[in-house]
């Protein structure tokens, strides 16, 4: 995979796309499951015997979803379209919008949701880290950027038809903090709230410009922030450090982001738009903090399938997140947050 591979930065909010893995305990038949290192560093299938994320639906605000996609199509419940719609929704989450057409960096949504929730043990392509939740597409992206306005009608719109769980792989570029500490951009920062009200965690990238502070709306208080790791554990170059003024902040498996594509993240893309480089046509290996995203979205919905309350299923991320090489438990670090969530410890936490 070639570096352009990982997207960053434009625009208002845009797609984010930019340690030694343990054997699998749960056996699945998809076929590049063994190409899922990120699976296996926050023990994903280790989990699986205690949750599956079975009745929990993740909403994935992004660019939309290949709602035919043989890994996905069976996985969905009905989603909206807020692109050049205004507040109503004016379609139903596909990932080619309103006009049908198919523009460059809008594969990205179906990639997201793969990886939180891809059909599992299908014999067809991935695995998803929550293999028995369902995923409602909301496009609030077209051709990789957005508004504020169109990404919190998507917040709003899953908080209200059933989510539990909300995936913002989507960010805007460092200092637009500042547009919602004073108060100027207010959409996106009470769409997390008024998901809050309802129980819906919200789950969101770090961003990929190895700026020091958790992009917006990560930044927000009521989302948790996500920093990237490489296949080694180590937090990827280009990931932001996980840090906000809440220190509501972990790491997850995002990709190299280098050349070679089995060291990135693997998951579905539109059907036929697989990379040459990669050689599927409708999987393909991608890198940032917006692949890190969905595996923590995904041990969220594990957690909320057991009945956990929201502020539960957040403590639960973080303090059994581990970090790297010492092996600790719920210490934070910029480079980490957390640390690495870990499926496996997090569905076996206490739920008070």
């Amino acid at each position: 995979m070639s570096i352009n591979r990982l997207l960053a930065g434009a625009a208002v909010a845009t797609a984010l796309v930019a340690g030694t893995a343990t054997p699998a305990q749960a056996a699945v038949n998809d076929p590049l499951s063994a190409k899922q290192w990120g699976l296996r560093q926050i023990h994903a299938d280790q989990a699986w015997t205690t949750s599956t994320g079975a009745g929990v639906v993740i909403a994935v605000v992004d660019t939309g979803v290949d709602l035919s996609h043989p890994d996905l199509s069976g996985k969905l419940v009905p989603g909206a379209t807020f692109v050049d719609c205004g507040p109503t929704s004016c379609g139903n989450g596909d990932w080619r919008g309103p006009d049908g057409t198919a523009d460059a960096g809008d594969e990205h949504g179906t990639h997201v949701a793969g990886i939180a929730a891809a059909a599992t043990g299908n014999g067809v392509g991935v695995a998803g880290v929550a293999p028995d939740a369902k995923i409602m597409p909301i496009k609030v992206l077209e051709a990789g950027s957005g508004s504020f306005a169109d990404i919190a009608a998507g917040i709003r719109y899953a908080a209200d038809h059933g989510a539990k769980v909300v995936n913002l792989s989507l960010g805007a570029q460092p200092g637009s903090q500042a547009l919602t500490l004073t108060g100027l951009e207010a959409d996106v920062t009470a769409a997390i709230a008024y998901a809050q009200t309802k129980g819906v965690a919200v789950i969101a990238a770090a961003g990929n410009e190895t700026a020091p502070l958790c992009d917006t709306p990560a930044w927000e208080a009521g989302a948790l922030c996500v920093t990237a790791t490489d296949r080694n554990e180590v937090k990827a170059w280009y990931s932001n450090l996980g840090v906000k003024t809440d220190l509501k902040a972990v790491a997850a498996p995002g990709g190299a982001g280098l050349v070679n594509c089995d060291d990135d993240v693997w998951s579905s893309v539109p059907v036929g738009t697989g990379s040459a480089g990669c050689g599927q046509a409708n999987y393909d290996a991608y890198a940032g903090t917006s692949m890190a995203t969905p595996a923590v979205s995904g041990v969220a919905a594990l957690l909320v399938a057991q009945g956990r309350s929201l502020d539960n299923v957040y403590a639960v991320l973080m303090s059994t997140a581990r970090t790297p090489v010492v092996g600790l438990r719920g210490v934070y670090s910029p480079l980490y947050g957390w640390g690495i969530v870990d499926a496996q410890a997090a569905v076996a936490a206490p739920r008070v």
